[in-house]
C-alpha cells in the first residue's frame, strides 16, 4: 500500500512541474548563423533561422529586434502550432568588414527565459577589388 501511494504521489508530482505550453527550439547550433567569408556582390544578405514548436500549445512571435539598422528581420504572423514549423528571415545590409549582430525574439514560449532568445549572426563581408585594365602592365613581345 505504501508503495502504491508513494508512486502515484510521483506520478503527480512530475504532472505538475511538467512545463506545459508552447516550446521553441532553433535548428541552428547556439542560435548562430555563420555567413562565413562572403562577397558583396555574389551574396544578398538573406538567411533563415528555422525553430519548431515542441509544446503543446500555438507558439507566437510576438516581436523580433535586431541590434542594429542594418539588420532586418521578419517574423511569422501566424501562430505556429505545436509540432510545426517556423522560419526568422533576417536580412543584413552586407557592409563590408565582420558581422556580429544579435536578433532578438520574444515569444510566449515557456522554455525560455522570460520567452525571448537571442539569435546571431556572424561572419565577414569582402569587396572584390576591382581591376583598371587601362593601368595594367603588361610585356610587349617587342620588348623582350
Amino acid at each position: 500500500m505504501k508503495k502504491l501511494i508513494l508512486i502515484t504521489a510521483m506520478v503527480f508530482s512530475t504532472a505538475f512541474f511538467a512545463q506545459t505550453g508552447p516550446k521553441i527550439e532553433f535548428k541552428d547550433k547556439d542560435n548562430t548563423i555563420d555567413y562565413g567569408r562572403v562577397n558583396k556582390e555574389d551574396d544578398n544578405g538573406v538567411r533563415v533561422f528555422e525553430f519548431t514548436n515542441t509544446g503543446d500549445a500555438p507558439l507566437i512571435i510576438i516581436n523580433v529586434q535586431s541590434s542594429c539598422g542594418c539588420t532586418v528581420p521578419s517574423k511569422p504572423t501566424e501562430p505556429i502550432m505545436p509540432g510545426k514549423t517556423g522560419k526568422i528571415e533576417v536580412k543584413y545590409n552586407m557592409n563590408p568588414g565582420p558581422i556580429r549582430k544579435t536578433i532578438t525574439v520574444e515569444t510566449n514560449a515557456v522554455n525560455v527565459d522570460d520567452g525571448r532568445v537571442a539569435l546571431k549572426i556572424k561572419g565577414e563581408v569582402y569587396v572584390k577589388p576591382v581591376e583598371n585594365l587601362l593601368e595594367k602592365k603588361t610585356k610587349s613581345p617587342m620588348m623582350q
